[in-house]
Protein backbone atom coordinates (compact mmCIF):
# COMPACT_ATOMS: atom_id res chain seq x y z
CA UNK A 1 0.00 0.00 0.00
CA UNK A 2 1.17 3.20 -0.91
CA UNK A 3 1.14 6.70 1.30
CA UNK A 4 -0.95 8.01 -1.05
CA UNK A 5 -3.82 5.04 -1.24
CA UNK A 6 -3.95 4.73 2.68
CA UNK A 7 -4.96 8.31 2.89
CA UNK A 8 -7.39 8.73 0.52
CA UNK A 9 -9.76 6.17 1.72
CA UNK A 10 -12.96 8.81 2.19
CA UNK A 11 -14.00 9.57 -0.74
CA UNK A 12 -17.18 9.28 0.24
CA UNK A 13 -17.39 10.97 3.15
CA UNK A 14 -17.88 14.88 2.95
CA UNK A 15 -15.28 17.02 4.54
CA UNK A 16 -18.08 18.81 6.30
CA UNK A 17 -19.25 15.94 8.01
CA UNK A 18 -15.84 15.68 9.80
CA UNK A 19 -15.57 18.78 10.57
CA UNK A 20 -19.50 19.18 12.35
CA UNK A 21 -17.71 15.95 13.92
CA UNK A 22 -14.95 17.73 15.40
CA UNK A 23 -16.40 21.29 15.59
CA UNK A 24 -14.34 22.97 13.05
CA UNK A 25 -16.77 24.64 11.19
CA UNK A 26 -17.88 28.04 12.25
CA UNK A 27 -21.11 28.65 14.23
CA UNK A 28 -21.93 30.68 11.06
CA UNK A 29 -21.78 27.90 8.92
CA UNK A 30 -24.38 25.95 10.60
CA UNK A 31 -26.28 26.81 14.34
CA UNK A 32 -24.70 25.89 17.27
CA UNK A 33 -27.39 23.92 18.45
CA UNK A 34 -26.61 21.94 15.50
CA UNK A 35 -23.21 21.63 16.01
CA UNK A 36 -23.53 20.99 19.72
CA UNK A 37 -25.90 17.41 18.53
CA UNK A 38 -23.48 16.67 15.68
CA UNK A 39 -20.53 16.51 18.56
CA UNK A 40 -22.09 15.03 21.28
CA UNK A 41 -23.32 12.21 19.00
CA UNK A 42 -19.53 11.72 17.95
CA UNK A 43 -18.39 11.55 21.86
CA UNK A 44 -21.30 9.31 22.35
CA UNK A 45 -19.96 6.80 19.23
CA UNK A 46 -16.53 6.96 20.77
CA UNK A 47 -17.22 6.23 24.89
CA UNK A 48 -19.43 3.34 23.35
CA UNK A 49 -17.08 1.47 20.53
CA UNK A 50 -14.59 2.29 22.69
CA UNK A 51 -16.11 0.93 26.17
CA UNK A 52 -14.30 -2.57 25.91
CA UNK A 53 -11.26 -1.31 25.91
CA UNK A 54 -9.54 0.28 28.84
CA UNK A 55 -6.66 2.39 27.38
CA UNK A 56 -8.35 3.73 24.38
CA UNK A 57 -11.34 4.70 26.92
CA UNK A 58 -8.68 6.74 28.79
CA UNK A 59 -7.59 8.08 26.28
CA UNK A 60 -10.52 10.07 24.92
CA UNK A 61 -11.88 10.63 28.70
CA UNK A 62 -8.86 12.82 28.86
CA UNK A 63 -7.98 14.75 25.67
CA UNK A 64 -11.70 15.50 25.91
CA UNK A 65 -13.09 13.11 22.89
CA UNK A 66 -10.97 15.28 20.41
CA UNK A 67 -10.45 12.95 17.26
CA UNK A 68 -7.36 11.87 16.18
CA UNK A 69 -7.94 10.02 12.68
CA UNK A 70 -11.02 11.25 11.24
CA UNK A 71 -10.47 15.46 10.26
CA UNK A 72 -9.79 16.52 7.04
CA UNK A 73 -6.65 17.54 8.23
CA UNK A 74 -3.46 16.89 7.30
CA UNK A 75 -2.23 15.82 10.17
CA UNK A 76 -5.36 13.26 10.50
CA UNK A 77 -4.39 11.56 6.69
CA UNK A 78 -0.95 11.57 7.88
CA UNK A 79 -1.76 9.03 10.97
CA UNK A 80 -4.02 7.27 9.09
CA UNK A 81 -1.11 6.83 6.43
CA UNK A 82 1.00 5.89 8.83
CA UNK A 83 -1.18 3.34 10.81
CA UNK A 84 -2.61 1.28 7.91
CA UNK A 85 0.68 0.70 6.22
CA UNK A 86 2.14 -0.37 9.67
CA UNK A 87 -0.38 -2.67 9.94
CA UNK A 88 0.23 -3.82 6.19
CA UNK A 89 3.93 -4.95 7.54
CA UNK A 90 3.12 -6.68 10.64
CA UNK A 91 4.81 -9.74 8.79
CA UNK A 92 8.21 -8.35 9.19
CA UNK A 93 8.37 -8.63 12.65
CA UNK A 94 6.62 -12.10 12.64
CA UNK A 95 3.09 -11.18 13.54
CA UNK A 96 0.02 -11.96 12.15
CA UNK A 97 -0.83 -10.59 9.12
CA UNK A 98 -3.59 -8.28 9.42
CA UNK A 99 -4.18 -7.22 5.65
CA UNK A 100 -7.30 -8.33 6.04
CA UNK A 101 -8.08 -6.13 9.53
CA UNK A 102 -6.47 -3.46 7.22
CA UNK A 103 -9.53 -4.01 4.30
CA UNK A 104 -11.98 -4.13 6.58
CA UNK A 105 -10.96 -0.65 8.12
CA UNK A 106 -11.09 0.63 4.46
CA UNK A 107 -14.42 -0.58 3.94
CA UNK A 108 -15.91 0.92 6.89
CA UNK A 109 -14.41 3.93 6.62
CA UNK A 110 -15.74 3.97 2.98
CA UNK A 111 -19.29 3.37 4.56
CA UNK A 112 -19.07 6.29 6.53
CA UNK A 113 -22.54 7.98 6.21
CA UNK A 114 -23.07 9.50 9.66
CA UNK A 115 -21.90 11.21 12.62
CA UNK A 116 -21.64 8.10 14.50
CA UNK A 117 -19.83 6.37 11.85
CA UNK A 118 -17.48 8.52 12.19
CA UNK A 119 -17.50 7.80 15.75
CA UNK A 120 -17.26 4.12 15.33
CA UNK A 121 -14.26 4.67 13.08
CA UNK A 122 -12.21 6.69 15.07
CA UNK A 123 -12.03 4.15 17.92
CA UNK A 124 -11.69 1.60 15.75
CA UNK A 125 -8.31 3.04 14.36
CA UNK A 126 -7.30 4.13 17.84
CA UNK A 127 -7.37 0.21 18.98
CA UNK A 128 -6.03 -1.08 16.04
CA UNK A 129 -2.76 1.55 16.66
CA UNK A 130 -2.53 -0.12 20.76
CA UNK A 131 -3.02 -4.00 19.39
CA UNK A 132 -0.52 -3.25 17.10
CA UNK A 133 2.11 -1.26 19.19
CA UNK A 134 0.92 -3.64 22.35
CA UNK A 135 1.84 -6.87 20.31
CA UNK A 136 5.26 -5.29 19.30
CA UNK A 137 6.28 -3.74 22.26
CA UNK A 138 5.26 -7.00 24.82
CA UNK A 139 4.96 -9.49 22.42
CA UNK A 140 1.80 -11.52 21.23
CA UNK A 141 1.84 -14.25 23.61
CA UNK A 142 1.72 -14.55 27.29
CA UNK A 143 4.68 -17.07 28.06
CA UNK A 144 3.08 -18.49 31.18
CA UNK A 145 0.49 -19.69 29.48
CA UNK A 146 2.44 -22.09 26.95
CA UNK A 147 5.04 -23.79 29.58
CA UNK A 148 4.86 -23.61 33.50
CA UNK A 149 8.56 -22.96 33.45
CA UNK A 150 8.36 -19.87 31.08
CA UNK A 151 7.27 -18.06 34.47
CA UNK A 152 8.53 -14.90 32.38
CA UNK A 153 6.49 -11.52 33.59
CA UNK A 154 6.15 -8.89 30.35
CA UNK A 155 6.82 -5.79 30.91
CA UNK A 156 3.57 -3.27 30.40
CA UNK A 157 2.70 -0.56 28.78
CA UNK A 158 0.51 2.37 28.40
CA UNK A 159 -2.12 1.92 25.64
CA UNK A 160 -3.33 5.51 26.08
CA UNK A 161 0.56 6.44 25.56
CA UNK A 162 0.57 5.24 22.02
CA UNK A 163 -2.07 7.29 20.99
CA UNK A 164 -0.88 10.44 22.93
CA UNK A 165 2.41 9.55 21.32
CA UNK A 166 0.99 9.49 17.47
CA UNK A 167 -1.01 12.55 18.40
CA UNK A 168 1.91 14.61 19.72
CA UNK A 169 4.67 13.53 16.90
CA UNK A 170 5.47 12.88 13.29
CA UNK A 171 2.92 9.99 12.22
CA UNK A 172 5.50 7.72 10.34
CA UNK A 173 8.57 8.41 12.72
CA UNK A 174 6.48 7.44 15.48
CA UNK A 175 5.64 4.31 13.78
CA UNK A 176 9.12 3.28 13.31
CA UNK A 177 9.79 4.18 17.10
CA UNK A 178 7.60 1.52 18.42
CA UNK A 179 9.49 -1.25 16.96
CA UNK A 180 11.67 -2.91 19.71
CA UNK A 181 15.37 -1.14 20.32
CA UNK A 182 17.58 -3.88 20.99
CA UNK A 183 20.43 -4.69 18.60
CA UNK A 184 18.92 -8.42 18.96
CA UNK A 185 15.69 -7.50 17.61
CA UNK A 186 16.82 -5.49 14.61
CA UNK A 187 19.32 -8.16 13.60
CA UNK A 188 16.73 -10.90 14.03
CA UNK A 189 15.17 -8.82 11.52
CA UNK A 190 17.53 -8.86 8.96
CA UNK A 191 18.07 -12.44 9.52
CA UNK A 192 14.15 -13.19 8.90
CA UNK A 193 14.63 -11.24 5.89
CA UNK A 194 17.16 -13.18 4.91
CA UNK A 195 16.35 -16.46 5.07
CA UNK A 196 12.53 -15.25 3.94
CA UNK A 197 14.68 -15.05 0.50
CA UNK A 198 16.74 -17.97 -0.01
CA UNK A 199 13.43 -20.10 1.44
CA UNK A 200 12.12 -18.41 -2.03
CA UNK A 201 14.57 -19.26 -3.76
CA UNK A 202 14.63 -23.18 -2.69
CA UNK A 203 16.36 -23.48 -0.16
CA UNK A 204 20.27 -24.81 1.03
CA UNK A 205 19.68 -27.72 -1.45
CA UNK A 206 19.47 -31.22 -0.68
CA UNK A 207 20.15 -32.86 2.98
CA UNK A 208 23.46 -35.03 3.04
CA UNK A 209 22.70 -38.88 3.49
CA UNK A 210 25.30 -40.27 5.70
CA UNK A 211 25.15 -41.19 9.54
CA UNK A 212 29.10 -39.75 9.51
CA UNK A 213 31.51 -37.97 7.84
CA UNK A 214 34.95 -37.39 8.53
CA UNK A 215 38.49 -36.06 6.98
CA UNK A 216 39.79 -37.89 3.84
CA UNK A 217 35.89 -38.92 3.14
CA UNK A 218 35.18 -39.20 -0.32
CA UNK A 219 31.63 -40.11 -2.12
CA UNK A 220 28.08 -38.27 -3.04
CA UNK A 221 27.62 -37.46 0.70
CA UNK A 222 30.76 -35.48 0.96
CA UNK A 223 29.88 -33.19 -1.91
CA UNK A 224 26.05 -32.93 -0.98
CA UNK A 225 28.09 -31.85 2.83
CA UNK A 226 30.00 -29.44 0.81
CA UNK A 227 27.52 -27.87 -1.26
CA UNK A 228 25.32 -27.09 1.72
CA UNK A 229 27.98 -25.21 3.13
CA UNK A 230 28.58 -23.46 0.74
CA UNK A 231 24.81 -22.56 0.43
CA UNK A 232 24.80 -21.36 4.11
CA UNK A 233 27.90 -19.57 4.03
CA UNK A 234 30.54 -21.63 5.80
CA UNK A 235 32.50 -22.66 2.63
CA UNK A 236 33.53 -20.65 -0.30
CA UNK A 237 32.56 -22.21 -3.75
CA UNK A 238 34.60 -24.91 -4.34
CA UNK A 239 34.82 -28.35 -6.51
CA UNK A 240 36.45 -30.51 -4.55
CA UNK A 241 35.64 -33.95 -4.24
CA UNK A 242 37.12 -34.59 -0.72
CA UNK A 243 36.67 -33.95 2.65
CA UNK A 244 39.67 -32.30 2.87
CA UNK A 245 40.97 -29.24 4.96
CA UNK A 246 38.55 -26.31 3.62
CA UNK A 247 35.94 -28.92 4.13
CA UNK A 248 37.02 -29.76 8.18
CA UNK A 249 37.62 -25.90 9.11
CA UNK A 250 33.80 -25.30 7.69
CA UNK A 251 32.49 -27.89 9.61
CA UNK A 252 34.23 -26.59 12.26
CA UNK A 253 32.30 -23.18 12.15
CA UNK A 254 29.18 -24.90 11.69
CA UNK A 255 29.44 -26.65 14.76
CA UNK A 256 30.71 -23.58 16.61
CA UNK A 257 27.56 -21.63 15.62
CA UNK A 258 25.46 -24.94 16.56
CA UNK A 259 26.44 -25.46 20.04
CA UNK A 260 28.50 -28.29 18.79
CA UNK A 261 31.69 -29.93 19.67
CA UNK A 262 34.09 -28.18 17.15
CA UNK A 263 36.04 -31.58 16.20
CA UNK A 264 35.81 -31.09 12.42
CA UNK A 265 34.18 -34.36 12.57
CA UNK A 266 30.41 -34.47 10.59
CA UNK A 267 28.78 -36.91 13.09
CA UNK A 268 25.33 -37.84 13.34
CA UNK A 269 23.98 -34.80 15.57
CA UNK A 270 26.13 -32.18 13.03
CA UNK A 271 24.36 -33.75 10.17
CA UNK A 272 21.05 -33.42 11.44
CA UNK A 273 21.80 -30.00 11.98
CA UNK A 274 23.18 -29.32 9.11
CA UNK A 275 19.89 -30.80 7.41
CA UNK A 276 18.00 -28.64 9.37
CA UNK A 277 15.64 -26.74 6.58
CA UNK A 278 15.77 -23.59 6.38
CA UNK A 279 11.71 -23.07 7.16
CA UNK A 280 13.07 -24.51 10.41
CA UNK A 281 15.84 -22.04 11.28
CA UNK A 282 13.19 -19.55 10.15
CA UNK A 283 10.72 -20.40 12.82
CA UNK A 284 13.40 -20.04 15.28
CA UNK A 285 14.10 -16.56 14.46
CA UNK A 286 10.68 -15.76 14.54
CA UNK A 287 10.41 -17.51 18.14
CA UNK A 288 13.68 -15.90 18.84
CA UNK A 289 11.68 -11.76 17.73
CA UNK A 290 8.85 -13.15 19.88
CA UNK A 291 10.56 -13.94 22.93
CA UNK A 292 12.90 -10.37 22.69
CA UNK A 293 9.53 -8.59 23.01
CA UNK A 294 9.06 -10.19 26.37
CA UNK A 295 12.19 -8.75 27.34
CA UNK A 296 12.23 -5.57 29.56
CA UNK A 297 13.51 -2.67 27.17
CA UNK A 298 16.05 -1.69 30.31
CA UNK A 299 17.88 -5.08 30.22
CA UNK A 300 20.51 -2.85 32.84
CA UNK A 301 23.76 -0.98 31.82
CA UNK A 302 25.35 -4.25 33.65
CA UNK A 303 23.38 -7.40 33.22
CA UNK A 304 23.53 -11.55 33.76
CA UNK A 305 22.19 -12.99 30.65
CA UNK A 306 22.13 -17.05 31.10
CA UNK A 307 20.72 -18.55 27.74
CA UNK A 308 19.40 -22.49 28.86
CA UNK A 309 19.67 -23.36 25.02
CA UNK A 310 23.34 -22.96 24.82
CA UNK A 311 24.24 -23.92 28.65
CA UNK A 312 26.24 -20.26 29.12
CA UNK A 313 26.63 -17.26 31.44
CA UNK A 314 27.66 -14.09 30.59
CA UNK A 315 27.99 -10.70 32.36
CA UNK A 316 27.43 -7.93 30.15
CA UNK A 317 28.48 -4.01 30.53
CA UNK A 318 26.62 -1.50 28.07
CA UNK A 319 25.91 -4.52 25.52
CA UNK A 320 29.51 -6.58 25.45
CA UNK A 321 30.04 -9.56 26.41
CA UNK A 322 32.71 -8.99 29.44
CA UNK A 323 32.40 -11.93 31.08
CA UNK A 324 31.39 -15.71 29.65
CA UNK A 325 31.70 -19.12 31.17
CA UNK A 326 29.98 -22.62 30.94
CA UNK A 327 27.21 -23.66 32.40
CA UNK A 328 25.33 -26.77 33.69
CA UNK A 329 20.95 -26.08 33.52
CA UNK A 330 17.89 -28.20 34.99
CA UNK A 331 17.63 -31.52 33.88
CA UNK A 332 15.24 -31.99 31.22
CA UNK A 333 11.97 -34.11 33.44
CA UNK A 334 8.84 -31.70 34.25
CA UNK A 335 10.39 -31.06 37.68
CA UNK A 336 13.77 -29.78 37.03
CA UNK A 337 13.83 -28.22 34.20
CA UNK A 338 15.45 -24.32 35.08
CA UNK A 339 12.66 -21.51 34.43
CA UNK A 340 12.52 -18.38 32.21
CA UNK A 341 12.45 -15.33 34.13
CA UNK A 342 14.37 -12.05 35.21
CA UNK A 343 15.21 -10.79 38.55
CA UNK A 344 18.32 -9.05 40.63
CA UNK A 345 21.32 -10.15 41.84
CA UNK A 346 22.06 -8.75 45.46
CA UNK A 347 24.52 -10.56 46.94
CA UNK A 348 26.87 -13.48 46.63
CA UNK A 349 27.87 -16.07 49.22
CA UNK A 350 31.39 -17.32 49.98
CA UNK A 351 31.88 -21.15 52.03
CA UNK A 352 28.14 -21.56 51.28
CA UNK A 353 25.42 -23.81 53.07
CA UNK A 354 23.55 -26.02 51.07
CA UNK A 355 19.85 -26.16 52.95
CA UNK A 356 18.73 -28.90 50.86
CA UNK A 357 15.67 -27.79 49.16
CA UNK A 358 12.48 -29.47 50.51
CA UNK A 359 11.41 -31.68 47.32
CA UNK A 360 14.61 -32.86 47.26
CA UNK A 361 14.37 -34.23 50.54
CA UNK A 362 11.23 -36.20 50.60
CA UNK A 363 11.34 -37.14 47.12
CA UNK A 364 15.47 -38.51 47.04
CA UNK A 365 16.93 -38.10 50.62
CA UNK A 366 13.39 -39.58 52.62
CA UNK A 367 13.26 -43.08 50.83
CA UNK A 368 17.51 -43.43 51.01
CA UNK A 369 17.23 -42.60 55.11
CA UNK A 370 14.08 -45.20 55.72
CA UNK A 371 16.27 -47.99 54.10
CA UNK A 372 19.56 -46.41 55.74
CA UNK A 373 19.55 -44.21 58.99
CA UNK A 374 22.90 -43.55 57.74
CA UNK A 375 22.54 -42.80 54.69
CA UNK A 376 23.24 -39.39 52.71
CA UNK A 377 26.11 -39.11 55.79
CA UNK A 378 27.94 -36.02 54.83
CA UNK A 379 24.22 -33.91 54.95
CA UNK A 380 23.28 -32.51 58.86
CA UNK A 381 19.86 -33.22 59.69
CA UNK A 382 18.54 -30.84 62.07
CA UNK A 383 15.11 -30.00 64.14
CA UNK A 384 12.76 -26.73 64.19
CA UNK A 385 15.62 -25.52 66.56
CA UNK A 386 18.22 -26.02 64.38
CA UNK A 387 19.46 -28.66 66.69
CA UNK A 388 21.69 -31.76 64.90
CA UNK A 389 19.38 -34.90 64.89
CA UNK A 390 21.18 -38.26 66.39
CA UNK A 391 20.13 -40.25 63.25
CA UNK A 392 21.00 -43.18 65.52
CA UNK A 393 17.65 -42.27 67.55
CA UNK A 394 15.35 -41.63 65.11
CA UNK A 395 12.70 -43.50 63.52
CA UNK A 396 12.60 -41.92 59.83
CA UNK A 397 9.81 -45.12 59.05
CA UNK A 398 7.28 -42.93 60.98
CA UNK A 399 7.54 -40.16 58.41
CA UNK A 400 6.01 -39.64 55.27
CA UNK A 401 6.87 -36.49 52.60
CA UNK A 402 4.03 -34.79 53.76
CA UNK A 403 5.05 -34.68 57.65
CA UNK A 404 8.48 -35.11 57.75
CA UNK A 405 9.74 -32.49 60.49
CA UNK A 406 13.43 -31.96 59.68
CA UNK A 407 15.47 -29.91 57.92
CA UNK A 408 19.17 -31.06 55.89
CA UNK A 409 21.96 -29.00 55.61
CA UNK A 410 25.45 -29.54 54.13
CA UNK A 411 28.29 -27.30 55.77
CA UNK A 412 30.67 -25.26 53.59
CA UNK A 413 33.47 -27.38 51.89
CA UNK A 414 34.49 -27.89 49.04
CA UNK A 415 32.34 -31.25 48.68
CA UNK A 416 29.73 -28.46 49.20
CA UNK A 417 27.26 -29.44 46.43
CA UNK A 418 27.31 -25.60 45.43
CA UNK A 419 30.94 -26.06 45.71
CA UNK A 420 32.51 -22.47 46.97
CA UNK A 421 30.20 -19.40 46.47
CA UNK A 422 26.89 -18.77 45.51
CA UNK A 423 25.18 -15.86 43.65
CA UNK A 424 21.78 -15.14 44.88
CA UNK A 425 19.01 -12.97 43.43
CA UNK A 426 16.37 -14.10 45.98
CA UNK A 427 13.05 -15.58 43.90
CA UNK A 428 10.26 -17.61 44.94
CA UNK A 429 11.55 -20.41 42.53
CA UNK A 430 14.52 -21.03 44.82
CA UNK A 431 16.97 -20.22 41.53
CA UNK A 432 20.19 -18.86 41.76
CA UNK A 433 24.39 -19.62 40.58
CA UNK A 434 26.20 -21.22 41.72
CA UNK A 435 29.52 -23.09 41.81
CA UNK A 436 29.96 -27.27 41.49
CA UNK A 437 32.48 -29.77 42.44
CA UNK A 438 30.79 -31.91 38.89
CA UNK A 439 33.62 -30.24 36.88
CA UNK A 440 33.59 -32.62 34.31
CA UNK A 441 30.09 -31.88 33.64
CA UNK A 442 31.02 -28.44 32.03
CA UNK A 443 32.68 -31.13 29.25
CA UNK A 444 29.79 -32.27 28.40
CA UNK A 445 27.86 -30.81 24.77
CA UNK A 446 24.59 -30.72 26.38
CA UNK A 447 24.92 -29.66 29.67
CA UNK A 448 21.14 -30.40 31.53
CA UNK A 449 22.21 -32.15 34.60
CA UNK A 450 21.13 -29.91 37.84
CA UNK A 451 17.95 -29.63 39.93
CA UNK A 452 17.59 -26.29 38.23
CA UNK A 453 19.80 -24.26 39.65
CA UNK A 454 22.39 -22.47 37.15
CA UNK A 455 26.13 -23.86 38.19
CA UNK A 456 29.05 -22.20 36.74
CA UNK A 457 32.57 -23.62 35.20
CA UNK A 458 34.07 -20.65 36.69
CA UNK A 459 32.85 -19.34 39.70
CA UNK A 460 35.73 -17.70 41.07
CA UNK A 461 36.41 -15.58 37.91
CA UNK A 462 32.53 -14.63 37.62
CA UNK A 463 32.86 -13.82 41.45
CA UNK A 464 35.67 -11.26 40.67
CA UNK A 465 33.94 -9.83 37.45
CA UNK A 466 31.48 -9.18 40.25
CA UNK A 467 33.73 -7.55 42.46
CA UNK A 468 35.57 -5.02 40.51
CA UNK A 469 32.93 -2.84 40.34
CA UNK A 470 33.53 -2.36 44.07
CA UNK A 471 37.33 -3.57 45.11
CA UNK A 472 40.29 -2.72 44.11
CA UNK A 473 41.61 -6.12 44.35
CA UNK A 474 39.07 -8.46 43.93
CA UNK A 475 40.50 -11.56 43.54
CA UNK A 476 42.54 -10.86 47.07
CA UNK A 477 38.96 -9.57 48.62
CA UNK A 478 37.33 -13.00 47.33
CA UNK A 479 39.96 -15.39 48.50
CA UNK A 480 40.72 -13.83 51.76
CA UNK A 481 37.00 -14.71 52.72
CA UNK A 482 36.88 -18.21 50.82
CA UNK A 483 40.09 -19.07 52.98
CA UNK A 484 38.59 -18.16 56.25
CA UNK A 485 36.26 -20.99 55.22
CA UNK A 486 33.57 -19.42 57.29
CA UNK A 487 29.83 -18.76 55.41
CA UNK A 488 29.89 -15.12 54.41
CA UNK A 489 27.50 -12.97 52.69
CA UNK A 490 28.88 -10.24 50.23
CA UNK A 491 26.56 -7.48 49.29
CA UNK A 492 26.99 -6.20 45.50
CA UNK A 493 26.98 -2.37 46.01
CA UNK A 494 24.79 -2.24 42.91
CA UNK A 495 22.51 -4.88 42.03
CA UNK A 496 22.92 -6.51 38.57
CA UNK A 497 19.77 -8.15 36.44
CA UNK A 498 20.00 -11.39 36.18
CA UNK A 499 17.94 -12.15 32.74
CA UNK A 500 17.43 -16.57 32.76
CA UNK A 501 16.17 -16.57 28.34
CA UNK A 502 15.90 -19.66 26.72
CA UNK A 503 16.52 -18.76 22.55
CA UNK A 504 17.31 -21.43 20.27
CA UNK A 505 18.36 -18.37 17.81
CA UNK A 506 21.44 -15.74 18.40
CA UNK A 507 22.70 -13.14 16.21
CA UNK A 508 26.31 -12.47 17.12
CA UNK A 509 27.91 -9.65 17.48
CA UNK A 510 29.88 -10.52 14.18
CA UNK A 511 26.12 -10.47 12.61
CA UNK A 512 25.83 -14.72 12.33
CA UNK A 513 23.36 -16.39 12.97
CA UNK A 514 23.45 -19.24 15.75
CA UNK A 515 21.23 -21.85 16.62
CA UNK A 516 20.50 -24.52 19.42
CA UNK A 517 18.54 -27.26 19.92
CA UNK A 518 15.32 -26.99 21.21
CA UNK A 519 16.92 -28.23 24.84
CA UNK A 520 13.15 -28.39 26.66
CA UNK A 521 11.12 -28.07 23.81
CA UNK A 522 9.73 -24.65 24.54
CA UNK A 523 10.28 -23.44 21.35
CA UNK A 524 7.71 -26.03 19.98
CA UNK A 525 5.29 -25.12 21.96
CA UNK A 526 5.85 -21.40 21.27
CA UNK A 527 5.68 -21.97 17.55
CA UNK A 528 2.56 -24.08 17.90
CA UNK A 529 0.82 -21.08 19.71
CA UNK A 530 2.41 -18.29 17.35
CA UNK A 531 0.28 -20.79 14.14
CA UNK A 532 -2.60 -21.00 16.89
CA UNK A 533 -2.45 -16.62 16.67
CA UNK A 534 -2.26 -16.17 13.27
CA UNK A 535 1.75 -16.18 12.49
CA UNK A 536 2.66 -18.56 9.21
CA UNK A 537 5.62 -18.58 7.21
CA UNK A 538 5.77 -17.11 3.88
CA UNK A 539 4.26 -19.06 0.86
CA UNK A 540 2.22 -21.07 3.17
CA UNK A 541 -0.55 -18.56 3.88
CA UNK A 542 -3.80 -19.74 4.13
Amino acid sequence: MTRASAGNFLPGIRAGLFALALGGLTAGTVSSSAQAEISAAFRQAVAEAASGSGSVAKFYRENGYQAIWTGSDEASRQRRNALLTALKETHAHGLPDRSAEVSALMQQMREVRTTRDIGTIEAALSQALVDYATDLQTGLLVPSRIDDGMVRKKHTVDGASFLAGIQDEQPYAYMRSLVPASPQYRALMREKLRLEQILAGGGWGPGVNAKKLEPSDQGPAVITLRNRLMAMGYLQRSAARSYDAALEKAVQSFQSDHGLETDGVAGAGTIAEVNKPVSNRLKSIIIAMERERWLTPDRGERHILVNLTDFTAKIVDNGDVTFETRSVVGKNTHDRRSPEFSDEMEHMVINPSWYVPRSIITKEYLPKLQSNPNAVGHIQITDRRGRVVNRGSADFSQYTARNFPFSMRQPPSSRNALGLVKFMFPNKYNIYLHDTPQKSLFAREVRAFSHGCIRLAQPFEFAYALLAKQSENPKEFFHRILSSGKETKVPLEQKVPVHIIYRTAVVSGKGRAEFRRDAYGRDAKVWAALERAGVVLPGVQG
